[in-house]
């Protein structure tokens, strides 16, 4: 998956909605109403801390905890509302970054350029998102699963949805048509463009700037400011030295959010078995490292 073997010139297709979202996005600052505000920030916290970062990353890709299935489907829907791609495609993608984290075969490593981590691995390389067939053998967990495959599918479905009711909804309140179109502005399009932006610097700012707390066979660092806007995915060097724990916060003031979700759901009766680092000063090595 890496870039020698992804490159296929520009995706239009992925090129044109990631285009069109910006350009929505930059039309919703025009029409801010603090329940506009409000909306985007519920859906931000179910699409970015819920969906991806517990659902798709710790839950799916690294099975860092476990939940009961209606949980863990109930957390996908809201993964999708992030127009990331389906739970195939993201924990595939993910699951092969590890596997090959700055080394040929990286989808998204900063070696070919900090333009291709961010961004352009998805609008020049050949798209994968509907290809769950060849996506399985990453996946073979998810690929058995007759809801995941599903979701992976239709994943754009429930963000269309949630369009349509915030059009409703936007229309209710301001007792008029172009209520709705503002309100979808925010809810979708503004929400949704800052969303793919967050994670996307998962992928190249954590590879780029920051510190390293273990020498792990990459690049990955932790950047304090990437965590505060992705709940916690910014610590991305402890999380690459241990990838299978569920809190990537490891020192007291390495504030996730994410892993205070998982916490929240263990005491609520609905994730069990949380895999949880320790960091020790006298035994500093990454999972995977000679002891």
């Amino acid at each position: 998956m890496g870039r020698e073997a992804n490159y296929g010139g520009i995706n239009w297709v992925t090129a044109g909605f990631i285009g069109a979202f910006h350009i929505g996005a930059v039309a919703a600052l025009f029409y801010f109403s603090w329940s506009r505000l409000a909306v985007a920030a519920v859906l931000w916290i179910l699409a970015i801390n819920f969906g991806i970062g517990v659902c798709y990353h710790r839950l799916l890709t690294h099975r860092g905890f476990q939940t009961p299935k209606w949980v863990e489907y109930c957390l996908t829907v809201c993964a999708t509302l992030a127009l990331e791609g389906g739970p195939i495609f993201w924990v595939a993608v993910h699951r092969v970054h590890h596997q090959h984290s700055d080394h040929t075969g990286d989808p998204h490593t900063p070696k070919e350029g900090p333009w291709w981590a961010h961004i352009g691995w998805m609008v020049l390389g050949k798209s994968m998102h509907a290809k769950t067939t060849s996506l399985a053998r990453y996946v073979p967990d998810l690929s058995r699963d007759r809801f995941h495959v599903w979701m992976s599918k239709y994943h754009w479905l429930t963000l269309v949805t949630c369009g349509v009711v915030l059009f409703g909804l936007g229309s209710w309140i301001d007792h008029a048509a172009m209520g709705g179109v503002k309100m979808v502005l925010w809810g979708v399009f503004l929400r949704t463009t800052l969303g793919l932006h967050a994670t996307w610097l998962v992928n190249s700012a954590t590879h780029l700037w920051g510190s390293r707390r273990f020498e792990t066979r990459d690049d990955s660092r932790n950047s304090f400011w990437v965590a505060l806007i992705t709940g916690g995915e910014g610590w991305h060097n402890n999380h690459h030295a241990h990838p299978v724990s569920a809190r990537h916060g490891l020192a007291w003031y390495e504030v996730d959010p994410n892993f205070w979700i998982i916490w929240m759901l263990s005491k609520l009766g609905l994730a069990r078995k949380i895999q949880v680092a320790r960091f020790d000063k006298a035994n500093p090595k990454p999972a995977g490292t000679a002891h």
